[in-house]
């Protein structure tokens, strides 16, 4: 679950079963009581009919995790973590960063420092199209060292200046899924 809907939906999904959770974050769902197989089945099935999926795979939930944690630090707050991400995840997850780094890269095939910054990219597009912050504001918010690296960041994974991407007439954002 990478999104506020997702979250809304698996609790519907849960409420239609008559599952009671005790919570539902980005990621996962703690359910109070045991699942049926057909429980679980049929909210598999509820879940793929909303663009969502039941994972049960370690490692699959894993990775999910360090996705969730990394969306949340960039599109739903704006607090800057005190250390760096390496230590951000491994302190959040309790695993070694190096393992974090190849069980990502080996199921996603791209690394989590890719991840982080494309999700970066994507919400300083979403600020541009806003239009209520200045560029200085956005790296600032985003905890960018400077402008001028934003912009290098930017460029280089846009091909476009952000004063480019702003004058566009079609701005194409991708949804928080796709990247």
């Amino acid at each position: 679950m990478v999104c506020i809907r997702c979250k809304m939906v698996v609790k519907s999904e849960l409420e239609k079963l008559g599952l009671h959770y005790i919570t539902v974050d980005l990621g996962e769902a703690e359910i109070r009581e045991e699942i049926s197989a057909k429980q679980q089945a049929s909210l598999s099935i509820a879940l793929k009919k909303s663009g969502l999926e039941l994972m049960d795979n370690k490692k699959n939930i894993l990775v999910e995790k360090i996705k969730t944690i990394i969306i949340e630090l960039v599109h739903y707050t704006d607090e800057q973590i005190k250390i760096n991400l390496s230590d951000h995840l491994s302190e959040k997850l309790n695993y070694n960063y190096t393992y974090l780094a190849n069980l990502f890269s080996e199921v996603k095939g791209i690394t989590i420092e890719q991840f982080y910054l494309a999700h970066k990219i994507e919400k300083v597009k979403e600020l541009l199209v806003y239009d209520e912050l200045n560029l200085t504001e956005i790296a600032w918010k985003l905890h960018y060292s400077s402008v001028a690296h934003l912009s290098n960041q930017f460029k280089k994974m846009t091909g476009l200046t952000p004063t480019q991407f702003k004058n566009l007439k079609q701005k194409r954002r991708n949804t928080l899924g796709d990247v």
